[in-house]
């Protein structure tokens, strides 16, 4: 655990049922006069934005939208969108989406106010100095807990990676979560979203990085995201189980702004930077084989997490308590038919060594899981998933 932590704070947190009406006095607080939403192709589609929209409207606010976010976007494409919200000289930016647009919202609205260059900043050779325009976040899907956390991912296609952009400057100034924005979420990614909102939890709470902050939130997120994943996946318009889901999700990034993701993540980027497999997917299915590598170092948290789950494990070891948690990772993905033909993908044995020296390079987070992770391990856990 870490002797000295911190917590960073949104400024502004909505929720419940139908909050989603409160994003004008939101943005009337702020004074914002013009305001710019960032948003993908899918939500356009499915009309999530047109209320926002007209509430802001009403309002007599300026709107501008920009909705061709990709779903996994590039150095270059997030420069392109952010050019395209530079000429609306907006006073905030509003993100509606998942982890994709909330993240180029943030991007942007840091590129807004510091003159510097995204590819310098990605390869970690410039500094951002000061916070953007506002920052309102709304998502649509219960997974990256973007709009809680100070990062921002982007793909660099030369390197067939992802890259984090971690600056405590881009925790968002404003969040709604309105469980009726995710009530058509499709099931396959309420599936997925919701195992990267978990994998967020738990890697966050087995951290070295982890604190009494990050345990705290943590902890409260694997117990919603436990009771609640199984019927939001079965039943989208449960929406005590898409609150519950929402609300996780934020409690996971939460963790991550005190704590950080570990050995899932690092082994997940190369699989979406090379692969193009979703983000939330590839955690997924990597989860229960690298908490099975982190079990013999893990036994007390992992009981912790096995309580936070509500398991039967009364009578149990500290030990069996551990494999039961693990145990139920594998019914999660089960239960929520998460799979993934890695080979279907152009994955195979061969392709392993440069999965491995990508995932390497990911020490940013292979230096906080609490068990070293040699490119042996790498290779046997890529392996099981093939």
């Amino acid at each position: 655990m870490s002797k000295v932590y911190s917590l960073l704070n949104i400024g502004k947190i909505v929720a419940g049922a139908g909050c989603i009406e409160q994003i004008k006095d939101i943005v009337v607080d702020y004074e914002a006069k013009n305001v710019v939403i960032i948003t993908d192709q899918g939500v356009w589609n499915s009309g999530l934005v047109d209320n926002p929209k007209k509430l802001l409207e009403e309002a007599g606010i300026h709107v501008h939208i920009i909705n061709n976010t990709p779903p996994e976007p590039t150095v270059d494409q997030v420069n392109e969108i952010f050019k395209a919200a530079k000429e609306f000289e907006c006073q905030m930016i509003i993100g509606i989406g998942g982890g994709s647009s909330m993240d180029t919202a943030k991007i942007v609205s840091l590129l807004l106010t510091n003159n510097v260059n995204l590819r310098e900043l990605v390869k970690g050779k410039a500094q951002i100095k000061r916070r953007g325009v506002p920052t309102l976040m709304i998502p649509t899907t219960a997974g990256t807990g973007s709009e809680a956390t100070p990062n921002a991912i982007v793909l660099i296609p030369e390197e067939e990676l992802k890259v984090g952009i971690v600056s405590e400057k881009m925790v968002p100034d404003c969040v709604i979560l309105d469980p009726t924005m995710t009530i058509n979420l499709p099931k396959h990614i309420t599936a997925n979203t919701g195992m990267d909102a978990l994998c967020h939890a738990i890697e966050c709470y087995i951290s070295k990085k982890a604190n009494p902050f990050s345990d705290t939130f943590a902890l409260k997120a694997i117990t919603l995201i436990s009771r609640s994943i199984r019927t939001a996946y079965n039943d989208g318009h449960n929406l005590a189980a898409r609150e519950d889901m929402l609300l996780g999700a934020m409690f996971g990034g939460i963790s991550i702004a005190t704590s950080s993701t570990t050995a899932v993540h690092a082994l997940s980027y190369p699989l979406g930077g090379k692969y193009h497999i979703p983000h939330g997917l590839s955690n997924a299915i990597l989860l229960p084989d690298v908490m099975r590598f982190n079990l013999d170092v893990c036994e007390e948290k992992f009981k912790d997490i096995a309580v936070a789950m509500e398991l039967e494990i009364a009578g149990s070891t500290t030990r069996q308590a551990a494999e039961k948690m693990i145990d139920n990772l594998y019914s999660l993905i089960k239960d929520l038919n998460v799979t993934c033909d890695l080979r279907a993908k152009g994955i195979n044995e061969t392709a392993l060594d440069d999965l491995i020296e990508a995932a390497a390079k990911v020490t940013r987070l292979l230096d906080n899981n609490p068990k070293v992770v040699t490119k042996e391990d790498m290779r046997a856990i890529y392996k099981k998933l093939l």
